[in-house]
């Protein structure tokens, strides 16, 4: 058996084929609140949104949100999400204690970084094979209002990406769209967002777009699949060139509502019906920051090359903090990245990205991989088997299973 969130996980994450599914969204009860210290006790199903609609209104946010608000606490701890402001406060799990975990043996047992820490650590980015998570605390930010100071700013290649970047080390959030199909002296061309929860006196006004929103939310949607020819290398180039010149050089200041500014897609329902019905893979890497950052420009190099684009492509700097076992973030810098299903084509692809990625001693991230080899794996996550002794310790009998588990050696014998 597996646990089963808000089912956003792009791969086999989610899924055990002959098992059963402990769907978890009804454990959705909010138990119990410190306005003094902003602890929240909640059940596992309760959601990112759930937890935004309650609180926000209080002052208070999520410690740490990935880019969709349509995922549970469960599901964010079992992938370790992480956000725009990892460089300041790292993953979920560092804002969460006093797990609640119901165990193979049916025995409910409480975990965290104190109680149990072996397998706390083994369930932070474990993808549910642990066990399934039934309750935890976690650290609400207080916040003024719903408002985040933004800049943005036109980054011309991929060298003033990481100028920008280093010079936005006191904004709690930064993250930059990337232009992933443009070569020569544009490679890694973009705009770099940077931001922070507003002050009290920081006030901003709905613009006409947030007004649209909030009357249309109900039939925003992608009602049927986008014809398979919409997406390819010439659109998105086209696509990534409007966007590009859209945004006037130098820099832009705004008070920008948070929904836009961490959940762009949320507003669109069904956006991923836009691939049509080949669908599409997401590819989310991880590699060391390097004086040349060779790494990321043959990935880019061999993306540009193979006429591939991906219609969304976002950069980032992680911070030091790394979790370890199956957790995703390391110092470094990530790249997301979204296909069009080109079928063997695409597999291709990603299979000489992953041996860039292995090279550089860098990873892909679980909880958006469909494909990623055992052998690969194990070479980009070296704590494997430590993790894999410690969750055998807990559920010898492989009561709980998934699809990404086995096809990784997780869940069965070593070989």
């Amino acid at each position: 058996m597996l646990a089963h969130g808000l089912g956003r996980s792009y791969g086999d994450a989610a899924l055990i084929d002959g098992g059963k599914a402990v769907l978890t969204r009804r454990l959705d009860r909010m138990l119990d609140f410190d306005p003094e210290t902003g602890w929240l006790r909640c059940e596992a199903g309760v959601s990112i949104e759930d937890i935004l609609e309650t609180f926000v209104p209080r002052g208070f946010f999520p410690p740490v949100t990935p880019g969709t608000k349509f995922v549970t606490a469960g599901g964010a701890l079992g992938c370790d999400v992480h956000g725009k402001n990892h460089h300041v406060d790292g993953c979920w799990s560092n804002h969460v204690r006093r797990v609640e975990l119901l165990t193979a043996s049916g025995e409910v047992v409480t975990c965290d970084r104190e109680q149990e820490p072996e397998l706390f650590a083994a369930t932070v980015g474990g993808m549910g094979m642990t066990g399934i998570i039934l309750a935890m605390d976690v650290k609400l930010t207080p916040i003024h209002n719903p408002w985040i100071a933004m800049e943005s700013i036109r980054v011309e290649n991929l060298d003033h990406f990481f100028e920008v970047s280093a010079q936005s080390s006191s904004f709690t959030h930064t993250v930059s769209w990337i232009d992933c199909v443009k070569r020569g002296k544009g490679m890694g061309r973009g705009i770099f967002m940077r931001g922070r929860h507003a002050n009290a006196d920081e006030v901003g006004h709905a613009s006409a777009l947030t007004k649209l929103i909030e009357v249309a939310d109900p039939v925003m949607a992608v009602p049927v699949n986008g014809p398979n020819w919409l997406l390819n290398n010439a659109s998105i180039r086209l696509f990534n060139e409007a966007y590009f010149r859209k945004h006037p050089k130098g820099q832009k200041n705004v008070l920008q509502h948070f929904e836009p500014f961490f959940y762009p897609l949320d507003f669109v329902r069904d956006w991923n019906r836009i691939y049509g019905k080949r669908g599409f893979l997401q590819y989310q890497l991880v590699v060391p920051k390097t004086s040349d950052n060779a790494p990321l420009r043959a990935v880019l190099d061999a993306i540009t090359k193979s006429g591939m684009g991906s219609f969304l492509a976002v950069i980032k700097e992680f911070g030091d903090l790394s979790n370890g076992g199956l957790s995703f973030p390391m110092p470094g810098v990530t790249l997301a990245l979204d296909f069009a299903n080109y079928g063997q084509p695409l597999l291709d692809l990603m299979e000489r990205l992953d041996a860039i990625v292995v090279e550089a001693g860098g990873r892909v991230y679980l909880g958006k991989d469909a494909r990623v080899s055992r052998a690969t794996f194990r070479r980009m996550y070296p704590e494997w088997e430590a993790w894999k002794a410690v969750r055998d310790k807990w559920d010898p009998q492989r009561v709980f299973q998934s699809d990404l588990g086995r096809r990784l050696g997780l869940v069965g014998g070593a070989a």
